[in-house]
């Protein structure tokens, strides 16, 4: 596809999205219902079909050498589709905030003034290798009242093409129109720079995938953009914990799954307890085939049989790794935590395993990410997980969105002013 090609395409999805954007602001609750519930429906019945398209990208990705991380993110495995297919359900059976009034109170005029709640309009949602992330993106978009145009990653084209082709039937299975969710079919670069300079089209773009492409985005687009850079995230063991439960939550933090933004990357140890609890966590990340990145400090208490030991160096605590990998540094205590956290941290999830409800409280406001926990891993944060259905994306900005962006995520406020008649005196 030539370049006069692709700005014809982008410019025709952008007409085709704002148009359907009308439709899809004012679809009723029972309708939107319809189409996420046939969607669920669709992703199970054809659940074969699109396993069969997504072992095209796979395989393809594997021979051109993808990495992988990127490769494990591409799999449409059964858990994966019926992981979707939940999250539409969830959503179909979330009470709708499209319409709903807040805060309306009286004034001394005699008007009442409130906010309702709007979809955003169209929204661009460009990602790489997670297909699950169309439907996802296309759920929300539904179930928010906007429309949206997506753009996948080219590794995952045959199973974005195919899972398109479901929410396009399932929109017309409930009546709405089928360009509220289009995704670009091409896989050329230049469809990304058109789709992010069309103010005219889209009212805000969601980058979903490697720093460089967020960089990009955020540089060159002249619509706003929800974004995080990294998930450089933080599991911090205090003293006091309960050691047996920092463990399995260390554990997990790590290597639950390895390549999601939301694993951890560094465990801060306080040294308080230090010599009770990395020797047992050494055992299961060795078993576990993790590199361990340490500091002087603590590499004695990490010396396990199997176990691979490395020193730490100042990037270690710059680095997103989405592979078994771990940097492991040991910290006086509550203090040097969150300094360490909000100093190298990218604002994503950290948490704490403590015993002490001050520290744990103290943790909580003092930590500056989009998701602070206490004694839960950090794997934890996503929209699935926290009832949103599904989620767009995960910000780090603190505007528009922060953490995971569900429904409101996509909505914007709107004042109304409800009179009987009143004028300015």
């Amino acid at each position: 596809m030539n370049t006069m090609t692709v700005e014809a395409t982008m410019h025709a999805l952008g007409a085709q999205a704002r148009s359907a954007s009308h439709r899809m602001a004012v679809a009723s609750t029972h309708e939107k219902a319809l189409a996420l519930r046939a969607l669920a429906r669709l992703l199970r019945e054809q659940s074969a079909s699109l396993q069969a398209d997504n072992a095209k990208d796979v395989e393809r990705a594997i021979a051109s050498g993808l990495a992988a991380p990127m490769v494990d993110r591409l799999r449409l495995t059964d858990k994966a589709l019926e992981t979707a297919a939940q999250g539409c359900e969830q959503l179909a059976d979330m009470p709708d905030v499209i319409g709903e009034i807040i805060g309306l109170r009286q004034r001394p005029s005699g008007i009442r003034v409130g906010q309702m709640r709007v979809p955003l309009g169209v929204f661009g949602m460009i990602y790489e290798s997670r297909p699950n992330v169309t439907i996802e993106a296309a759920s929300l978009a539904i179930k928010s009242g906007n429309a949206c145009i997506l753009r996948g990653g080219s590794e995952a084209i045959e199973s974005n093409k195919a899972l398109a082709a479901l929410v396009r039937q399932a929109l017309q299975h409930a009546g709405l129109p089928q360009d509220g969710v289009q995704l670009v079919p091409t896989t050329e670069r230049a469809a990304v720079g058109y789709l992010i300079t069309m103010p005219e089209y889209v009212d805000v773009v969601i980058p979903r995938g490697g720093r460089g492409l967020i960089e990009r985005i955020s540089r060159e687009a002249k619509v706003p953009v929800i974004k995080h850079l990294d998930g450089i995230c933080h599991t911090y063991v205090d003293d006091p914990c309960d050691l047996a439960q920092a463990v399995v939550i260390a554990d997990n933090a790590k290597t639950q799954k390895y390549s999601p933004c939301n694993a951890t990357e560094t465990l801060l140890v306080a040294r308080g307890v230090a010599a009770a609890f990395l020797p047992q966590i050494a055992r299961v990340y060795a078993d576990k085939g993790v590199e361990m990145r340490v500091t002087d400090e603590a590499a004695p208490l990490v010396q396990i049989a199997g176990a691979h030991v490395v020193p730490a160096t100042e990037q270690d605590w710059h680095t997103e790794y989405l592979a078994p990998i771990i940097s492991i540094k040991l910290v006086a205590g509550l203090d040097e935590a969150i300094a360490h956290i909000n100093t190298y941290g990218s604002h994503h999830t950290d948490a704490i395993i403590t015993t002490d409800h001050r520290h744990a409280q103290r943790f909580l406001r003092e930590v500056d990410s989009a998701s602070v926990m206490v004694n839960a891993s950090t794997r934890f944060a996503d929209g699935f997980e926290y009832g949103l259905g599904a989620e767009i994306g995960i910000s780090t900005d603190k505007f528009h969105a922060r953490g995971p962006v569900g429904v409101e995520g996509l909505t914007s406020l709107k004042y109304v002013v409800l009179g009987d008649g009143e004028i300015r005196q």
